[in-house]
């Protein structure tokens, strides 16, 4: 059983090398061309990359200017009902101590 595994990875590796060879014997192009069309690819990418992470840094830029926004109306809101709540207990208190007094 162990010749058999070896035997088919043999011919794995037999027909990779004759595919390689046959790619490179029927490329369109030559080799610097090769070179400089996947270097161009390469710039391409890196490029579409840069723009991207660009965009995403702008974007969470954005969300977290818009959340401090929120955060602060948040805060004036909590800030005005709390100091409505203490005016109006103190208004609460002094008219019941003013009742008691009379």
């Amino acid at each position: 059983m162990s010749d058999s595994n070896n035997n088919s990875f043999l011919w794995f590796l037999a027909g990779l090398g004759v595919g390689a060879m046959a790619g490179v014997l029927y490329a369109p192009r030559s080799g610097n061309e090769t070179r400089d069309a996947l270097r161009s690819k390469a710039e391409e990418g890196r490029e579409f990359v840069r723009d991207r992470a660009r965009d995403a840094r702008s974007q969470a830029n954005d969300w977290v200017d818009r959340g401090r926004e929120v955060l602060n109306q948040q805060k004036d809101q909590f800030r005005a009902a709390y100091d409505a709540g203490r005016q109006a207990y103190h208004e609460a208190t002094a008219e019941d101590s003013t009742a008691k007094n009379l």
